[in-house]
């Protein structure tokens, strides 16, 4: 129990007390032969009384004793199930813990956002629910002292939280709790402001509160009047209102506190897709061992089968595979596999010096290829219309880089895909044409095409190409996998130009010339830098005119352990054409070594592909996201945006439908509202709930928050889903 006594700092302002001993100004008789104070003096001792019990309960929130309640209570989780844990009631948040020490942070809940209720139940105990009224997220984004991430428990509801007491006295006990946090969390949200007129300081745990607490109040509730007081007359019940509100104190003129007008509204913030964190994924160790794949005799038949049929120097991109040599995911996930430090390029945006830039870029560039399957493994061959979405989470920056891809051609074989953070002002866009080719005993998978990088802020595109995957050993000897071919990174504008030659390993080579690579940096014509090393461990620079050399990449434990963290969309989110939920079948028929099922099952998405390809006919294929050029024959993202990032109108870049976009502001919005904490962090919340489509359209009031993106109307129908329960 805390020390202090609260019931003084929630005790109606003496406005609302009635007697002659209140009396500060003329006495004025009312019905009833009662007295009461003057209006202006009202007012007054309104306001001071707003101040006072403000700053008294700012000053407790910075005393961690000030506890509301604690206990254990069951809180019952998505799936039904109940897990026990300890609930800590402070005002205006309920924090949740896996033991009482509050060292495993399991959530916050922002009681500004609840409602509660009694909920009936026939087992023992008794039973109460915190909710949303409008089913948005009632969690934090935040732990309170800046956890990330909380414990692991099973699975809670996004917005609401049942909760189950060990008897009718404890919930009654609770709710009453519950009830007087619910009636001050209003007047918690005045505490930012009462600190600052009073030169508070908070602790750390404390501010972030108050931070998620406003967050909270602008992004998920929405639609709130933010209204000042002015000298009207007003209810009784309009006073009562007053207790939420901001006091403007100059006489009903806006001041940087209160910069709206009782007329401006808040629009809801982005409802946007929600992204879990990625649980698991596979990444072999470095070296020659994790590219070698050992053949059982029951697969080398399928293998000689396979052969028969092959001539040398045939196209492969017809011929269909036997899927024990597949990796459980699509080519368009494996894209992605090149931005798990995508903080390299936040990093390079920020270099004064074009050399320094460049440099940047290609330990980002080297960064893509140590994150490999263990063996020869090749990823599934997407589907026509396939498309695949993800993000990273930048936690230096606050910022958040989405990638998008979709298979927009089948027969050649076109993967296109986008990357943007604007935030940290970069994107790439680009596509992809895979080419295979059998040479008799190996083949090798070209991918023929071009990324390109642009620094938003600096207009400066960097031109990137690919090499090549080679597979020898596969009638004699080991089968093995490698990486070959010259690539190059050039900057036109900064006539910046990177060399790498990726080497395929000698005859006679030992194990130390496996995944070689070596090449130069040059800026026009001169010879800036070498570099040479592994690309799958370290590589080394050579500066040409100080002599001296450094590691420029080494994706050592420390680094893989520190990346970025991949969010996905949890599969039951997902769209029929989404990557994960297209192959889930062969997914799991691979991942419990039941090849003949996984046959079948690939066989079922292929034949419905083809079905739908003889039905369409000649009409051309439209993709949704992606447009091809007519004259470059070029993919480019149908809503791209290259403009720079500004921070005095940009809010949050965030991604719906495969459709990213920035939410900003106009010039009179509020300027204390704060997004330090963007809408992607907001995604760590593991949240089950959709959300509907944000508004695109933009809007000429002034002070109205509006999303802007380029977003296009033409989109095709598909049909693939009935083809497929057909073939089925």
């Amino acid at each position: 129990k805390s020390q202090h006594n609260l019931e003084p700092r929630f005790k109606p302002p003496l406005s609302d007390q009635r007697g002659p001993s209140n009396s500060q100004g003329p006495l004025l008789p009312n019905r009833g032969s009662q007295w009461v104070c003057g209006h202006s003096v009202q007012k007054q001792n309104y306001r001071q009384e707003k101040k006072r019990a403000a700053k008294e309960l700012f000053s407790a929130l910075k005393d961690p004793s000030v506890v509301i309640m604690s206990n254990w209570l069951k809180i019952r989780g998505s799936l039904k199930s109940w897990t026990k844990l300890w609930c800590a009631l402070k005002p205006g948040v309920l924090l949740i813990y896996k033991t009482p020490k509050t060292d495993h942070w399991v959530g916050t809940i922002l009681l500004s956002a609840c409602k509660l209720i009694e909920r009936p139940s026939k087992k023992d105990g008794f039973c109460f629910k915190l909710y949303h009224p409008l089913e948005k997220s009632i969690w934090a984004v935040k732990g309170p002292k800046g956890e990330n991430v909380g414990s692991i428990t099973q699975p809670l509801p996004s917005n609401y939280l049942i909760f189950r007491a060990a008897s009718e006295s404890d919930g009654r006990c609770w709710m009453d709790a519950l009830e007087l946090a619910l009636s001050c969390s209003s007047l918690y949200k005045l505490t930012a402001k009462a600190g600052r007129e009073a030169d508070i300081s908070t602790s750390s745990e404390s501010s972030h509160i108050l931070h998620l607490l406003q967050l909270n109040d602008t992004l998920l509730l929405g639609n709130h009047h933010m209204e000042h007081d002015g000298f009207s007359d007003k209810s009784e019940r309009e006073a009562h209102d007053d207790w939420d509100t901001t006091a403007n104190e100059n006489g009903g003129r806006l001041t940087e506190e209160s910069d709206m007008d009782q007329s401006d509204e808040l629009s809801p913030g982005p409802q946007a897709t929600a992204y879990v964190e990625q649980s698991n994924e596979e990444m072999a160790e470095a070296g020659e061992a994790s590219q070698v794949e050992t053949v059982s005799e029951e697969n080398k038949g399928l293998i000689w089968g396979l052969l028969k049929q092959l001539r040398p120097g045939m196209d492969l991109s017809k011929v269909v595979l036997p899927t024990f040599i597949l990796e459980p995911r699509s080519f368009l996930d494996k894209l992605s596999d090149y931005y798990y430090h995508a903080d390299l390029l936040s990093q390079a945006a920020l270099e004064e010096s074009a050399y320094g830039r460049i440099k940047q870029v290609l330990r980002w560039y080297l960064s893509g290829f140590y994150k490999k399957p263990k063996g020869l493994k090749k990823p599934y061959n997407p589907i026509l219309g396939e498309r695949f979405r993800c993000c990273w989470l930048h936690p230096q920056t606050d910022s958040c880089t989405f990638y998008i891809a979709e298979q927009v051609s089948h027969h050649p074989p076109i993967s296109a895909f986008y990357i943007c953070n604007r935030k940290d002002g970069f994107s790439i866009s680009g596509s992809i044409l895979a080419k295979s080719k059998f040479y008799g005993n190996s083949l090798s998978a070209i991918l023929d095409g071009k990324a390109r990088l642009l620094f938003l802020s600096r207009d400066e595109e960097y031109v990137i190409t690919m090499p090549y995957a080679h597979c020898k050993g596969i009638l004699y000897g080991t089968m093995t996998l490698e990486l070959g071919g010259k690539v190059t990174i050039e900057c036109e504008k900064t006539k910046c130009f990177t060399e790498l030659e990726f080497k395929l390993k000698p005859f006679l080579g030992g194990s130390c010339s496996v995944n070689q690579i070596s090449g130069k940096i040059s800026v026009g014509e001169e010879l800036l830098a070498t570099v040479d090393g592994h690309w799958d461990s370290e590589v080394f620079i050579h500066e040409k005119r100080s002599g001296l050399q450094e590691t420029l990449w080494n994706p050592s434990q420390e680094i893989r352990s520190s990346r970025l963290k991949r969010q996905v969309v949890q599969i039951d989110q997902q769209g029929e054409f989404e990557s994960e939920r297209l192959w889930q079948h062969v997914t799991s028929a691979i991942m419990d070594r039941d090849q003949m099922r996984a046959t079948q099952e690939k066989f079922v998405l292929e034949e419905a592909q083809r079905r739908e390809a003889r039905e369409r006919g000649d009409k051309p294929w439209v993709p949704r996201l992606f447009q091809q050029d007519p004259v470059t024959s070029e993919w480019s993202y149908r809503h791209m945006d290259v403009q720079p990032w500004d921070p005095e109108r940009c809010l949050v870049q965030f991604e719906k439908d495969g459709v990213i976009q920035t939410h900003e502001k106009s010039q009179r919005q509020h300027n204390g509202l704060s997004y330090s904490h963007s809408w992607a962090s907001q995604q760590k919340v593991k949240s089950s709930s959709t959300t509907p489509e944000p508004t695109h359209e933009s809007s000429d009031n002034e002070g109205e928050v509006h999303t802007h993106t380029n977003k296009h109307t033409n989109t095709h129908t598909h049909s693939f889903s009935h083809k497929m329960q057909s073939v089925v």
